[in-house]
């Protein structure tokens, strides 16, 4: 048993007065399943060299360090920190560390993100015990979720530890052979020594290292030499992404295997009506077409020759309902503010006396829906036997892939051997399954291997974008520009509900929408809290069905919430004739770190007030412990959005590898500017307008100008800075703006791409 086997062991002793406590009988049902004592061991498959120390590490006879990682590689770098934390500290050497993709298992459940999509209000009553009763049910289930930067904060004391527990087995073992106390002994550089400058590589008593032992506490590395911590190593994943040798999704390749491309016809409730299976005979390479009532499959020889004759197959698909258009989604966010389902999720100090009689500035802002466009399309591979299946695939979230795809068939999840890859690119879209599912489905089908791949097209289509809001801000100013009062009422579906309801409970993306509309969430508001010291402010939430399935995505509601929430600063100090900087500034005397990052940006960017003409913008934000400020210089030439630099300054904690760390930064930046340029389509007939990415309005190599990452120096817990430097971007931006055309910018994009 594994050391978190061992304190969920000791956690079951809990009596029958507190197991209702907080949500009923139904949650005390939940409680007393929970409190089931259970225990859990590695299920890593072991070669013959190879000795197991924990679910997080193996160590072969040749001394090569093999770190397991049950996080995806979406870019960020994630199989590069997590062994780091590990490595630096075991004392290994660098060279000798790889990574090797976890399988499904209870010990590698992400029970941060669990709480955080899955809290409720009796678990927040509840308290430490409601957190405890989510952690349980996210191990049970094994889930394995990657997203919303919570990897580092969920994993890190996990790999300490095994890094620490291994090195003290090593050392153990080292010294039994010696017949000196292991408290003499060390590892250095992947070597074990004593006093005596006696040396063992660590294969050499791997084998009977895990034999022995734990004190009942790690000693964990001191002192600052030698440490792997905080250094700039090179990332584990770079030089096979370079050279090409990478296995992505669509790389696999299997004997026998045949290649596959789908339709799934417009968003809605669509089902095929019609094909011309003649024309797509005509195609060299075809094989056959493969029917589903909610999706056409071509398979073929080649994937080029399966999507052309999906091309001729011409599938026709019939939608209930009305079709989802853009101005349908505009007009359901508008007429949610009219609904009975809107509630004040966030709440301080009393509104109706402040703003009773007062002259407020009040503001109306809206955000479209963001496609995800990662580089790499939907695709899985499958391998189907009479009594098992083999998927390979990317997803954010395999436990819940497992499950999907052995629904698909008929199997339990013990028939389902699943094969996690790297994805080229996520932002949140592969939280999805049902490609995984759709792969399995052909390869039983046709009865052989099969390939999967989603056509750009296709891709753009079933995207499940981010959510589309709408926000009605007020606020009342008060003597030398103090905020007063802050009312956000915010109309928008809850995107993480959706995702939730689609992945873990198998429903459709309309029934999954239909379900979220009339129920508030704080998920959907994320980020409307202002971070400023404001005497009295409310949050409400106004949920609705727009007709447009929505999922897991980069910042999640911080993207919408922060452009509200920076934008609306803004105007509050032009009212108050204020610099904007400073404006923030005497406001957030309770937030230290996030007045650090402020001023450091706007000092490192030469920030000359806001004046008008100096195309200067400044946006701050704060979320999931991770504090950051932009600051940009923009402006217009020739109808475009031209930005000519970007300055961040971030306080995202001790950082393990701060090269990394930067990475993140600059991709969440570039990521925030194609939000505010493009990255949205208007819809017409459940149909995006536009599907080719040269017609978006994304931005190019030479739109984002000179980029500054400043790491703001701290002691703190390591979160992810990708994330809110991709929610700043916009504010910042359209902030810039005002300076130059004297207008506001109150919708994402920014300007009309039509």
């Amino acid at each position: 048993m594994g050391r978190s086997s061992r304190k969920q062991a000791k956690r079951g002793g809990v009596d029958r007065r507190t197991l209702l406590v907080g949500g009923g009988a139904a949650a005390g049902l939940l409680l007393a399943w929970a409190a089931w004592p259970r225990s859990y061991r590695p299920n890593l498959n072991v070669g013959p060299t190879e000795t197991v120390f924990d679910a997080f590490l193996k160590i072969d006879s040749a001394g090569e360090i093999i770190v397991i990682v049950p996080q995806t590689e979406t870019g960020q770098g994630i199989t590069t920190i997590l062994p780091q934390i590990l490595a630096d500290e075991l004392g290994a050497d660098w060279r000798s560390v790889a990574v090797q993709s976890a399988p499904v298992s209870p010990l590698y459940a992400n029970t941060l993100l669990a709480r955080e999509w899955l809290a409720s209000d009796w678990t927040r009553v509840a308290g430490g015990l409601g957190d405890w009763a989510l952690d349980q049910y996210a191990t049970r289930q094994s889930l394995m979720l990657t997203g919303g930067g919570t990897s580092v904060p969920m994993f890190r004391t996990a790999y300490r530890d095994a890094g620490a527990a291994a090195r003290v087995l090593l050392c153990k073992a080292a010294a039994a052979r010696w017949g000196v106390p292991w408290e003499s002994c060390d590892i250095v550089d992947g070597v074990i020594r004593d006093g005596a400058k006696r040396t063992f590589k660590l294969g050499e008593v791997a084998a009977g290292a895990a034999g022995f032992d734990l004190p009942d506490i790690l000693p964990y590395r001191q002192g600052l030499d030698g440490r792997l911590a905080g250094e700039d190593l090179p990332r584990l994943d770079s030089p096979s992404k370079i050279d090409g040798s990478h296995n992505f999704a669509a790389d696999i390749r299997l004997p026998g295997m045949v290649f596959a491309s789908i339709r799934q016809g417009p968003i809605g409730d669509a089902t095929l009506a019609s094909v011309d299976e003649k024309a797509a005979r005509s195609v060299a390479g075809f094989i056959r077409l493969v029917r589903n009532e909610r999706w056409l499959a071509a398979i073929g020889s080649n994937w080029w020759a399966a999507n052309k004759a999906l091309d001729l197959a011409d599938p026709v698909f019939a939608v209930r309902g009305k079709p989802v258009d853009s101005e349908g989604i505009d007009a359901a966010l508008e007429a949610a503010f009219a609904g009975s389902a809107g509630r004040r999720l966030y709440a301080q100090g009393d509104l109706l006396p402040v703003f009773e009689g007062a002259t407020i500035l009040a503001s109306e802002y809206q955000v479209d829906a963001g496609l995800h466009l990662a580089p790499e399309p939907m695709s899985a591979t499958a391998r189907v036997t009479d009594a098992s299946v083999e998927v390979w695939m990317a997803t954010q979230a395999p436990g819940l892939a497992r499950t999907a795809i052995a629904a698909a068939l008929g199997l339990s999840d013990a028939a389902v051997t699943l094969y996690p890859l790297h994805a080229g690119g996520s932002f949140g879209r592969k939280m999805d399954v049902e490609v995984g599912a759709q792969a399995a489905l052909l390869a039983r089908e046709i009865g052989q291997p099969v390939q999967l791949l989603w056509s750009r097209l296709e891709d753009v289509i079933q995207d499940r974008p981010s959510t589309p809001a709408h926000a009605r801000m007020a606020a009342k100013l008060g003597r030398k520009g103090a905020i007063e009062g802050w009312l956000a009422k915010v109309a928008a579906p809850c995107a993480m509900t959706q995702t939730w309801a689609r992945v873990a409970h198998g429903a459709s993306p309309r029934a999954a929408a239909a379900a979220a509309s009339d129920v508030a969430s704080r998920l959907a508001v994320s980020g409307m809290a202002p971070p400023y010291a404001i005497p009295n402010y409310a949050v409400d939430h106004y949920p609705v069905d727009i007709g447009l399935p929505l999922g897991f995505s980069r910042g999640n509601a911080d993207m919408y919430g922060a452009f509200f929430t920076e934008c609306f600063m803004d105007e509050l100090a032009n009212l108050a004739g204020i610099d904007a900087m400073s404006f923030r500034i005497q406001m957030l005397g309770g937030n230290p770190r996030l007045a650090h990052c402020l001023s450091t940006a706007a000092a490192m960017g030469g920030w000359q007030g806001g004046i008008a003409g100096s195309g200067q913008g400044i946006a701050a934000h704060m979320m999931h412990g991770v504090y950051g400020a932009v600051m940009i210089e923009a402006g217009m030439a020739g109808g475009r959005l031209s930005v000519g630099r970007i300055v961040a300054a971030v306080d995202c904690g001790d950082q393990i590898n701060p090269d990394i760390a930067r990475q993140q930064i600059e991709s969440g930046l570039v990521y925030g500017l194609a939000a505010a340029m493009g990255a949205s389509v208007p819809y017409e007939r459940g149909l995006p307008t536009r599907a080719m990415l040269g017609r978006m309005g994304l931005p190019r190599l030479g739109d984002v100008g000179e980029m500054t990452v400043e790491l703001i120096r701290s002691t703190a817990s390591p979160g992810s800075g990708g994330e809110i430097a991709a929610v700043l971007v916009a504010p910042a931006i359209a902030n810039a703006l005002h300076t130059v055309t004297g207008q506001r910018f109150r919708s994402l994009p920014l300007l009309s791409q039509d």
